[in-house]
């Protein structure tokens, strides 16, 4: 947005945020001067609709879809809707031949099918990583290269990609572990107190963030539409809670901003996108694989788990973790293919300033 009315002021750029948290924070980004630039409207829904919806989003993003029905007229009035998830997508089946066009900027850079979701194909022009996102965006059939525009990773111009946030007040090396939320999926359900529990028992070696995505600690039961299983979420033993040398955080802002990330030496995963954040700067990872029937040896189901070794729980975990300097060497050659065919960032220009561009040029062709 401040690219757009910073090069293209001829284009009205409207915010349309869900709560006046998510406008705060989007503030906060921007200059005072900028800010007044965009067109800030908040998608409300009534009190006592939102308080009736309360106790069903907790299970399913009610709410989200309410505020999209409760202001049709506000995405009927725009030519362009920018949006980084398919929920937005009933505006444009409601509005029909009245609909806007839509253009997609992807959260993450992940490699699971959800990604190349068949519902995609209702966009109209796709602003990308990468140019994995766009082979693959091809080869599900979900658009042509001509829609596609290469543009790198927003998220990116909003960081100091030099920065070493330093969360422990000791020199051992830090692991971030970085569990995803989806039943099936993640490492939490099976092996996560494990993996505290290395760490606790290594104090004097070694220092760990548990940060997992925000999703995990927002329900206790979590269901996977995608794999057809439900599970309850374990809570954080409280025997972890005060370690001096585990730091736990399941909602603050630093899950967003990259702190973790940049701070951490090594990161422990198993499906999260977010392993290509930690690895704007190449480093050691360490994934748990805890579906898949891979053999050994065999290549790895999903391509970013070629960034590291594969782990199927704490036992092949822990004799790596001494060694965690040498599996860096070991895949760096990998992690720079691998993070290249994903984000495309050899130039000097800012994934904004590109993405802002491609939707100006796509307005003045339309």
């Amino acid at each position: 947005m401040a690219e757009m009315v910073t090069h293209y002021p001829q284009i009205h750029v409207i915010a349309a945020c869900g709560t006046p948290v998510i406008q705060g924070v989007i503030e906060a980004m921007l200059s005072a001067d900028i800010s007044a630039q965009i067109n800030w409207r908040p998608l409300s829904i009534p009190a006592a609709l939102d308080r009736a919806l309360g106790p069903i989003n907790m299970v399913a993003p009610v709410r989200r879809v309410a505020r999209l029905y409760a202001n049709m007229e506000l995405f009927a009035s725009v030519d362009i809707v920018v949006s980084t998830e398919r929920t937005c997508l009933r505006v444009k089946r409601k509005l029909g031949p009245r609909s806007p066009k839509f253009a997609y900027v992807p959260h993450g850079s992940g490699d699971r099918n959800v990604a190349y979701h068949p519902e995609l194909k209702q966009y109209d022009i796709f602003l990308l990583s990468g140019q994995k996102l766009i082979d693959e965006m091809v080869a599900h059939g979900i658009t042509t290269a001509a829609q596609c525009h290469l543009i790198g990773y927003p998220k990116f111009d909003s960081v100091d990609r030099l920065a070493t946030p330093r969360f422990f007040e000791n020199d051992n090396p830090v692991f971030l572990y970085n569990p995803h939320f989806d039943p099936l999926l993640s490492s939490w359900y099976d092996h996560g107190a494990a993996i505290l529990g290395y760490f606790r028992d290594n104090a004097d070696r070694f220092n760990l963030i548990f940060a997992p995505h925000v999703m995990l600690f927002r329900k206790k039961l979590h269901v996977s539409l995608e794999y057809r299983t439900a599970r309850l979420r374990p809570d954080i033993p409280a025997e972890f809670q005060n370690c001096p040398n585990i730091l736990i955080d399941t909602d603050g802002p630093n899950l967003f901003d990259m702190s973790y990330t940049l701070s951490a030496d090594a990161y422990i995963g198993d499906m999260s996108s977010q392993v290509y954040e930690f690895l704007i700067r190449r480093r050691p990872c360490f994934f748990i694989d805890t579906h898949s029937k891979m053999d050994a040896g065999a290549p790895p189901a999903y391509p970013f788990w070629g960034n590291g070794p594969i782990c199927k729980n704490i036992e092949d975990l822990s004799p790596l973790i001494p060694d965690w300097r040498l599996y860096g060497e070991k895949y760096r050659a990998a992690q720079d293919r691998l993070f290249s065919y994903t984000i495309d960032d050899n130039t000097s220009l800012s994934a904004s300033l590109r993405g802002a561009s491609a939707l100006a040029e796509y307005a003045r062709k339309e």
